[in-house]
């Protein structure tokens, strides 16, 4: 049996840790951590007396979250705070041994900039100390790479093209509010799209490209391409890629809310001086929305995320669609989190399990499609994330 220390107490947060409690007969202790501790206190609350323990960390400060490893005694350690923090956090683990695990790569705070670089640069540090790093396994990322290696060790010998499709068809009845961090979701969905094809990467304006796409339980959405992390990995990683692109929906009225903010200057991440405060918009813009973690009571819908592959099986042409549904309202009856949380924070609770176990293992950093999907997507199956497979004709 392994301890689990869960950093972020955010929506995210709460799913994994309520995941990691449900599958408590592979954690002998979850320590759930945040810098802000009345949000610890709140999910402890909702959960069995001595389900977890708490603690408060500033998870900017490598020192401290060592100190707080070392003392909890972690075997493991999953990172749901802010991609900000991805780098501590990592350092801190090198300097314990606590296998490391994230769900989205790093992003410079003063930069709209994502990529797993300087985390990929931590591979030689963590494989020299037989430490294992676990990067991107939420969702998108996450899932969706699993998806993708599902489909290339069981459907194809090589996989042309990949479109990953996202589509969130939630309403929480606010004019305008984003399912995850503001911050995060508003630098991701303003900075252009980008998309890989024949060994280039292909960059184009916000929103340039889009599609329509018919997703199961939902229906025909607005599908808008964005760049997104999981294609840096998987073009390493998977056989015979040609193209691989990342859609996801947005609203009319999101993506006019949207442009009225970035128009007006508060998408900006640069400090301004208002009457000789110096204040960044876009941190402004974030406390005057609705706090995430507060939409789940409030969102009704569904949530369909998945792969479309195609390529070639012993010399034929195969084209399939992985997916996953979720309900927003049976997962916030389950842990009182919508389903974007809860699909974000469920597959960080099974790599924990699945490296508690044994079943995954590895010294270095490495991406999950890297490891047997098999028992992963058992795992999704058990566990609350049930998925489907269509081959298209």
């Amino acid at each position: 049996m392994a301890t689990v220390l869960i950093i972020g107490a955010g929506g995210v947060g709460r799913v994994t840790t309520n995941k990691c409690v449900h599958n408590s007969h592979v954690f002998k202790k979850i320590i759930l951590a945040s810098r802000t501790i009345a949000r610890c206190e709140e999910i402890q609350q909702d959960l069995p007396s001595g389900a977890i323990e708490i603690a408060q960390i500033d998870a900017d400060d490598t020192v401290q979250t060592a100190e707080l490893i070392k003392s909890t005694g972690a075997d493991i350690v999953i990172n749901v705070a802010l991609p900000y923090q991805d780098l501590t956090i990592m350092d801190a683990c090198l300097k314990t041994g606590a296998a490391y695990i994230d769900t989205a790569n790093y992003e410079h705070p003063d930069t709209a900039h994502f990529e797993y670089k300087e985390q990929w640069q931590r591979h030689d540090a963590f494989q020299k100390a037989g430490v294992m790093g676990l990067l991107g396994c939420g969702f998108d990322p996450g899932v969706t790479n699993i998806f993708c290696a599902y489909a290339q060790k069981h459907y194809f010998d090589e996989i042309h093209t990949i479109d990953i499709l996202d589509c969130n068809a939630g309403d929480h009845g606010y004019p305008f509010a984003t399912n995850f961090n503001p911050e995060i979701n508003l630098r991701e969905v303003s900075a252009n799209g980008r998309y890989w094809e024949e060994g280039e990467w292909i960059e184009t304006q916000p929103m340039e490209i889009k599609m329509v796409w018919d997703y199961p339980e939902v229906g025909k959405k607005d599908s808008y391409l964005l760049y997104h992390e999981e294609m840096e990995s998987l073009v390493k990683h998977i056989n015979g890629l040609k193209r691989i692109r990342f859609f996801m929906t947005f609203g009319e009225s999101y993506l006019t809310h949207m442009r009225c903010l970035e128009n007006v200057g508060m998408l900006r991440i640069d400090e301004v001086d208002v009457d000789g405060q110096k204040i960044i918009p876009l941190k402004l813009l974030k406390a005057l929305l609705p706090d995430p973690a507060s939409l789940g009571p409030r969102t009704k819908g569904k949530t369909n995320i998945g792969i479309v592959a195609e390529g070639l099986k012993e010399g034929a042409r195969k084209k399939i669609y992985i997916y996953q549904v979720s309900d927003h309202e049976a997962c916030y009856q389950e842990t009182k989190a919508q389903a974007v949380s809860y699909t974000a924070g469920v597959p960080p609770a099974l790599g924990a399990k699945l490296i508690a176990e044994g079943k995954w293992q590895g010294q270095g950093v490495f991406n999950v499609e890297q490891f047997d999907p098999d028992p992963f997507m058992d795992e999704l199956n058990q566990q609350g994330l049930p998925w489907k497979i269509i081959e298209i004709d």
